[in-house]
């Protein structure tokens, strides 16, 4: 079992977070999903991975359902951007990829007023989850444990969904080949312990997304 848990509060103000406030953070993430026909059910796609990682690695039901809701709100930051940013169907300039990279930042700005969801840990995993386990990722450039494990999780949920989408610039690839990009990123991109998670219930993982493409 995954020895890492969660820095939350109390049980009660789980419940709080996972009975009153999941059902508007399912609406917010799909919002932002219909922004863009190519990221439609991405945030509901990373909350059911994200959630099944979590239980895979030994997390308690009440901890997975809070990464189940920051995972619905992860990209909430995007509402910020401009339309020329994220539908722009070629590579990023500089500029462009500087304003890309402020929606972790702008997410977190979103939901600091809901003491709640920051008291839970909900608010930093949606600011840390384009962290590289190798530190090389943004908005600080955390490595390894320093990254909330909740962020790490919605890493890997978050690229897999992703991959699988059709985007401007690219196909969505297959599961097969998405799965080994993962693989391959372990320790690098990705923390090795959700990857070993995510090898271990792959094919639940497979049918899940395609259920979800349905």
């Amino acid at each position: 079992m995954f020895q890492e848990s969660l820095t939350c509060a109390a049980p009660k103000t789980l419940s709080i977070v996972t009975s009153a406030l999941h059902e508007f953070a399912e609406s917010l993430g799909a919002a932002v999903d219909a922004r863009d026909r190519h990221t439609r059910q991405h945030s509901e796609e990373v909350a059911q991975v994200a959630h099944a990682l979590a239980l895979r690695l030994g997390l308690p039901g009440c901890q997975a359902d809070v990464i189940h809701v920051a995972a619905h709100l992860h990209d909430v930051g995007k509402i910020g951007l401009p339309d020329a940013v994220l539908f722009k169907p070629g590579p990023l300039d500089a500029a462009e990829w500087t304003l890309l990279k402020r929606h972790p930042e702008i997410g977190a700005d979103i939901v600091r007023p809901v003491r709640a969801l920051c008291d839970c840990g909900v608010r930093e995993m949606i600011l840390h989850h384009h962290e590289r386990f190798d530190g090389q990722g943004y908005p600080h450039g955390l490595r390894g444990a320093a990254i909330p494990l909740g962020a790490r999780i919605i890493a890997v949920a978050d690229s897999l969904s992703a991959m699988m989408q059709n985007r401007p610039y690219r196909p969505a690839m297959p599961f097969a080949s998405a799965r080994e990009e993962i693989l391959r990123c372990s320790g690098s991109q990705f923390d090795p312990g959700v990857v070993a998670a995510f090898e271990r219930c792959a094919p639940m993982i497979g049918q899940l997304m395609e259920m979800l493409a349905e």
